[in-house]
């Protein structure tokens, strides 16, 4: 059916869940709950998930009209998510952003969610996944990312600190080695 492939399905559901670490997130979600009061969690999710979906569809298309091919750009999202996952893995912040008061959409939809890194990442998996594949792992987040925005509160008391840290880190290796799977994969393209 339109090229849909569970296998590929699975994957792109995998890196993109590592790459929104919506679970590493928790701690961020908690603290803006605190600071600001309730987070409007359907928003967020449906407003995360179009920009995902329209950035997959028009993103090619913006890159082409700026003159940049699609390998340059999933090298260029390899560097990103290599610097994530060291994010991940080390603890260290490379990223600074300023803090907002109003939290559904700026910062936890985008760019706690569908940020950077996601949206480098949609791209790149475009150039090697079925478009439909990609929808659907989005959807698929998109519905775990409600959940957890819910949950937050619940999730961050039952895994603890030392929880989230770990599956933060476990993830963080995960999406390191995704990172050099996709500039091997898409460096010899742009030599070609």
């Amino acid at each position: 059916m339109w090229g849909f492939n569970w296998k590929e399905m699975f994957t792109v559901t995998m890196v993109l869940f590592a790459v929104i670490d919506i679970i590493g997130s928790i701690p961020i979600i908690v603290d803006l709950r605190k600071k600001v009061g309730h987070v409007q969690s359907e928003k967020a999710s449906v407003v995360a998930g179009l920009l995902m979906i329209v950035f997959l569809f028009v993103g090619k298309e913006i890159l082409t009209l700026i003159g940049i091919d699609v390998n340059s750009f999933a090298v260029a999202g390899a560097f990103v998510l290599f610097f994530l996952a060291i994010e991940m893995i080390l603890g260290i912040k490379l990223y600074k952003d300023d803090t907002v008061q109003s939290t559904s959409i700026v910062p936890i939809a985008f760019p706690l969610i569908a940020g950077a890194g996601t949206m480098t990442t949609l791209l790149s998996l475009r150039a090697e996944y079925e478009v439909i594949n990609i929808i659907v792992a989005i959807i698929i987040n998109i519905i775990f990312v409600y959940v957890v925005l819910k949950s937050s509160g619940k999730i961050a008391r039952f895994l603890g600190e030392n929880g989230i840290s770990v599956i933060r880190k476990i993830f963080g290796v995960i999406l390191l080695a995704i990172a050099v799977k996709l500039f091997t994969s898409n460096i010899m393209g742009l030599f070609a």
